[in-house]
């Protein structure tokens, strides 16, 4: 056999032959050493020299790209004389096989389209490797199948990643949008250029939930952080008409539309749960059963779901139903995929996943998370940034960082002893590209339901 020959793989059906393109790659190698400046084209689209399936073309790859990156010129006797550095001209076939490999290369106009056939076969066998790796893992039974599904799913991803990203453009091929968007705003003064709240002060602050956003709620236990999500989901769904993708780690499908139900129709939450509701309420219930149902919402209460499925889960609603938001309730309850003993990094890899995970879908990740402790410490118990530094990287992830505060929870009066029964201050601790400052609402306990003010209510 000769130097760097593929070999043939067996299968228990067929003889399969590995995807590969050596004659491609062989063009490849030819039209970099031929015309230097092609050098970059190349990289962009191969990236490493993983990307070649025969070694030896490898090898001069990577030899290429080391000179290249000297800044010194690659031709056949420079990569010859690095390869013979290195101690690898001998295993290429010596001098003679790099003198071949350049003198079949007339021109290098081709480089990039060659360099994508590569690319493809180079693909296919990553995913191959993928395949193989699942197939083995499935028939291990100590293997729990989550746990396959989930690694399954993250191989097939970071294949993939590449490729979903939109490259380098020029900042005349944006300017377009972006002056358009800017002149939309310009001539309806007061309109969203985000996804609506619900609640006008908030929506003032933020223009509503920008795309490509992670906005970040956080409050302690008990503050009604699934409460207010869901009141921004059906506001984003009925008023901004925005299909929602919910996540919910907590509560179940039932719970949840229940908690919407009775927030909406405005029914004490006890009464219905103890079975006395009057007449009017049961009509209420009714009428609102019949508005919610039309509204484009969408529950998955998948328990500890991972990023990786999440991830997969947001891909296909995308595609099928257009969701315009994803809600997570709430983050802490999400697993990551490798084991780790460091929750703090976890959280991170949490955090930046679901920020990647709102740039790729191009549309606004709205997700709880819980305060620790140490908020109350404090005599006012108002939380800050300060509480989410040791909560892995959500504050340098987030765009927006929100938190929920009633001070009623913790029996804090006002200035003159009267009870705050009933206030709710969201306190925009950070945004990335608007002002920080608090929203006032009214919470109804008896219905988990978050109102503006009365002056700016506008009930629907």
């Amino acid at each position: 056999m000769s130097v760097g020959q593929p070999t043939r793989e067996q299968s228990p059906a067929q003889d399969r032959v590995t995807p590969q393109e050596i004659e491609v790659e062989k063009a490849v190698l030819g039209a970099m050493l031929l015309d230097n400046e092609s050098i970059s084209r190349v990289v962009e689209t191969l990236g490493d020299e993983s990307a070649f399936y025969n070694m030896a073309h490898r090898k001069i790859y990577g030899s290429i790209l080391t000179l290249y990156e000297r800044g010194e010129p690659a031709d056949q006797v420079t990569v010859s004389e690095e390869l013979s550095r290195k101690g690898g001209l001998d295993e290429i076939g010596g001098a003679a096989t790099i003198a071949s490999i350049a003198g079949e290369m007339a021109t290098a106009v081709n480089a990039e389209y060659h360099a994508k056939i590569v690319l493809e076969a180079a693909l296919r066998r990553r995913l191959i490797d993928a395949s193989t790796q699942t197939v083995e893992e499935s028939y291990r039974k100590t293997e729990d199948i989550r746990d396959v599904i989930d690694r399954a799913e993250q191989r097939v991803f970071q294949i993939a990643e590449r490729e979903l990203g939109s490259g380098v453009v020029s900042l005349e091929s944006v300017m377009g949008e972006t002056f358009a968007a800017i002149e939309r705003a310009h001539q309806n003064p007061g309109n969203l250029t985000g996804v609506t709240t619900g609640y006008a002060d908030l929506d003032e602050y933020t223009a509503g939930l920008q795309r490509a956003d992670l906005v970040i709620l956080a409050a302690r236990p008990s503050m009604g952080k699934t409460s207010i999500t869901l009141c921004m989901a059906r506001n984003a769904a009925v008023r901004g008409g925005v299909p929602v993708l919910f996540f919910s780690l907590e509560m179940s499908t039932q719970q949840i539309a229940q908690k919407l139900l009775v927030a909406e129709a405005r029914v004490d939450n006890h009464r219905l749960r103890t079975g006395r509701l009057t007449d009017e309420e049961w009509q209420r219930l009714a009428a609102w059963t019949g508005k919610l149902v039309e509204a484009p919402i969408y529950i998955d209460d998948t328990p500890g779901i991972s990023v990786m499925e999440m991830r997969a889960k947001a891909r296909r609603a995308k595609s099928e139903h257009q969701i315009g938001m994803i809600v997570v309730d709430y983050l802490q309850l999400m697993t990551t995929s490798g084991r780790s003993d460091n929750r703090e990094q976890e959280i991170a890899h949490i955090s930046r996943s679901l920020k990647a995970l709102a740039k790729e879908l191009d549309l606004p990740v709205l997700a709880c998370a819980q305060l620790s402790r140490a908020v109350e410490q404090r005599p006012d118990k108002r939380p800050g940034l300060s509480d989410l530094r040791e909560s892995g990287s959500i504050e340098q992830d987030a765009d927006v960082v929100a938190f929920l505060y009633r001070p009623e929870v913790y029996g804090i009066t006002d200035e003159e002893g009267n009870t705050q029964e009933g206030v709710a201050e969201l306190i925009i601790g950070k945004q990335r590209n608007g002002p920080t400052g608090s929203v006032f609402l009214t919470f109804l306990a008896q219905y988990g339901r978050f109102e503006e003010p009365e002056m700016y209510r506008d009930p629907i």
